[in-house]
Formats: C-alpha cells, sequence, structure tokens
C-alpha cells in the first residue's frame, strides 16, 4: 500500500485501485477527528470474524470478490443474511453483530469507514492473527487526538 495515514490532515488518492490492490488483512488508510477509512482483504474462505462495536457505526464496501453479510441483535440471532460483491455497500449500526464471509474464489477486497475512529492511525496487519494479537495488546487503540465516546463500552468479538 502506498497511502500514508496523515492523520487528520486533507488527504485525497484513488480509493479504489487502493482498495483493489491492498493485500493486508486491515491497513488504516486515514485518520480523522471523527472518523477513519481502513482498507481491508479477506482470503477465500475467511471473514473479517463475528464482532459488535457497541458505539461505532461502520460503512463498508467492496471492490473485489463475492461475500456473505450476516448481521443482527446478538451474536446467536443473525438474522440479516445477504449476498454481496464488487460494488455492493454494507451499513452496520453501532451495538450490531456483524461478519463478511468471503464466498468467492478470489481474495474480497473492501474498504470500511468508522464512526468514531476505531485503530491505530497507520496500523497495517497482514493477517486477522497480526490484527487480533495487536487488539489484545492495546497496539492498536485510536489515537488520542480522534472524539471517542464519553462512556464507550469495549468491542464484543465472538
Amino acid at each position: 500500500m502506498t497511502i500514508k495515514d496523515i492523520g487528520p490532515d486533507p488527504q485525497s488518492f484513488d480509493l479504489e485501485t487502493s482498495t483493489v490492490e491492498n493485500t493486508h488483512y486491515r491497513a488504516v488508510a486515514w485518520s480523522g477527528k471523527y472518523l477513519q477509512l481502513t482498507l481491508m482483504s479477506i482470503p477465500v474462505g475467511e471473514d473479517i470474524g463475528l464482532e459488535a462495536h457497541p458505539e461505532t457505526d461502520q460503512f463498508l464496501r467492496l471492490d473485489a470478490g463475492r461475500g456473505r453479510v450476516q448481521m443482527g441483535p446478538a451474536k446467536d440471532r443473525l438474522d440479516f443474511d445477504r449476498e454481496v460483491e464488487d460494488g455492493w455497500a454494507v451499513m452496520v449500526p453501532a451495538g450490531t453483530w456483524h461478519n463478511i464471509t468471503n464466498i468467492g474464489d478470489e481474495p474480497m477486497r473492501l474498504y470500511t469507514v468508522y464512526a468514531p475512529v476505531h485503530h491505530a492511525a497507520g496500523k497495517v496487519q497482514a493477517t486477522s492473527a497480526d490484527a487480533e494479537r495487536d487488539e489484545e495488546s492495546g497496539a492498536d487503540e485510536p489515537p488520542s487526538w480522534s472524539v471517542q465516546p464519553a462512556q464507550e463500552e469495549p468491542d464484543a468479538h465472538a
């Protein structure tokens, strides 16, 4: 990835090309005061991981591949189930359990916008295991200059 997260400074780049060319599980492309953009690449048969962000709305858009989106009010009640592909958008309301599984035959490339900021500025994680390790160790915290909810609940992962 040639994009450098320059924090809350103005930024512009070819988002679709950057998303399609990204090979990392997650790469933070831009971190603002109130929202953040990350690029993701999900290998065939893998997923983003079932999770819920209590105080974070999320927007995702696929730019390559095919996926199965599942969402719901509880991790054992994912009553929203749709197949998505290149060009599709997914909106995840705060507190909603969600997952996207790559059901295609190529890496699923997508970008996601979090509001508020959710990850460390400029963080690049090659694999989902790297992302999980960083989250557990505290190495993937939002920057101090970002605005976070006053009563933030921790994210939940299945």
